[in-house]
């Protein structure tokens, strides 16, 4: 798909404000919380300082993408769902991209493989020990089919 940016354009407001994708959230707008994050070509980016320029090109995955076309859940949304890791929300799509990034490049990561990933995503409720068992919960889930 192609859009065009102004120079100064953010990809989150890219994302946001003229494809309407609103799962990706803006938080800090300085690269502090991880709300943002989105996949840019497989690997966690934080959309709010990625200039939407620099994305040209590239292979971008929000938090809508994840989802089937029928609207069945990927096994990484039915585990934080499953295992109440949302809850005010905020942080949830950005957690979920990281695990998905993460998952991806380790489909079974240790606790601490998985704390390392997602230390750059802040949850306001601190809520982590959830969110770290729906990780969990959605590597075993995603073993044996490609859930990409």
């Amino acid at each position: 798909m192609e859009v065009e940016a102004e120079p100064n354009n953010t990809l989150a407001e890219m994302l946001r404000e003229r494809l309407l994708l609103t799962g990706t959230k803006t938080g800090c707008e300085e690269g502090e919380c991880g709300a943002c994050t989105v996949l840019m070509n497989g690997r966690p980016i934080l959309s709010c300082l990625t200039l939407a320029v620099d994305a040209a090109g590239k292979d971008i995955e929000t938090v809508e993408g994840l989802s089937a076309p029928d609207g069945k859940l990927h096994p990484i949304q039915e585990a934080f769902i499953e295992n109440y890791a949302p809850q005010c929300g905020f942080c949830t799509s950005g957690m979920i991209m990281v695990a998905k990034g993460l998952l991806d490049e380790n489909p079974n990561p240790s606790v601490d493989e998985i704390r390392r990933a997602i230390s750059g995503n802040l949850c306001r409720c601190g809520n982590y020990q959830f969110i770290i068992k729906a990780i969990q919960s959605a590597a075993k889930k995603m073993k044996g089919g490609n859930h990409g």
